[in-house]
């Protein structure tokens, strides 16, 4: 059971203060750094408490925020006030996080689904630097349909705040049935997404495969084969055409979206113990 997180808001340039969550390492464990958590649509960085509570004691602190329109957030549900919103707000948090950590520790970017893909765009656009990424089941490949496109599009240009049910399964996030219901009964979890946002994560994959054969970060790319959340071949691409010396991949055949609260997650924590062993050691 992970300890509480401590909370706290994090202004943005634009008056807008996000919530925040900080877990800190015990003290008697060496600092190896700090991972900054990029959470999913509909969702909240509460939801990442027992991955700190890992990275804790591996030696990591870890910091979460809520979006815009997520979480304890402000916004509402599902919108962005511009179209750029994540990636400007992540810019700022980045900052701010930079400036709180011990001088020479490495920053580590772990994004889920969304989260993923806006992780992914913003080491690939170069927005502030990062010491390494961890992608969980990224959007890199959304899988809207062709008339979605259509849809998100014009209501990202006729009604921006306007949203609708994202149509998503929920119950093919796990296998495990108890983290389905705690997801559907989680009050910050919702499932609005409004045409911009929609556009935003459709648009996000394409910069990423574009950077990928040039990629310069350390990345950990973890996907699940069974997603039925968002489209896995965007994630083998992505593992395909990146320099295998900056991008080790692993595909979890069997798991649904969600690989840190799958039935089976030991792997899956397995995986990233070893990669940072690998990349940032104690």
């Amino acid at each position: 059971m992970s300890h509480l997180a401590e909370l706290g808001w994090m202004s943005m340039s634009d008056g807008v203060a996000l919530r925040t969550r900080t877990w800190q390492r015990n003290a008697d464990v060496p600092a190896r750094g700090c991972v900054l958590i990029v959470h999913g649509i509909g969702e909240h960085g509460e939801r990442y408490a027992h991955v700190a509570d890992q990275l804790n004691r591996w030696g990591f602190d870890v910091v979460a925020f809520d979006h815009f329109g997520h979480g304890e957030s402000p916004g509402k549900r599902g919108t962005l006030t511009t179209p750029t919103r994540l990636l400007d707000d992540l810019a700022e948090v980045v900052d701010h996080v930079h400036a709180s950590m011990l001088e020479g520790q490495p920053l580590i970017l772990l994004g889920h689904s969304m989260g993923g893909a806006l992780a992914a765009r913003f080491v690939a656009e170069r927005i502030r630097p990062a010491d390494g990424l961890v992608l969980s089941s990224p959007a890199i490949a959304s899988g809207m349909k062709a008339w979605q496109r259509m849809m998100a599009s014009a209501l990202a240009k006729i009604a921006p705040g306007f949203t609708i049910a994202n149509g998503l399964p929920s119950d093919a996030i796990s296998h495990d049935p108890n983290e389905v219901a705690a997801y559907r009964a989680d009050p910050l979890v919702h499932d609005r997404v409004s045409g911009r946002l929609a556009q935003f994560v459709d648009a996000s994959g394409a910069p990423v495969l574009d950077a990928a054969p040039a990629w310069q970060v350390q990345t950990l790319l973890m996907f699940a084969g069974s997603d039925r959340l968002v489209d896995a071949q965007g994630s083998r691409r992505f593992a395909r055409i990146a320099p295998k010396e900056m991008v080790v991949a692993q595909e979890f055949p069997r798991h649904f979206h969600e690989l840190f609260n799958e039935l089976d997650r030991a792997p899956v924590f397995d995986t990233l113990k070893r990669w940072l062993d690998q990349r940032f050691p104690a």
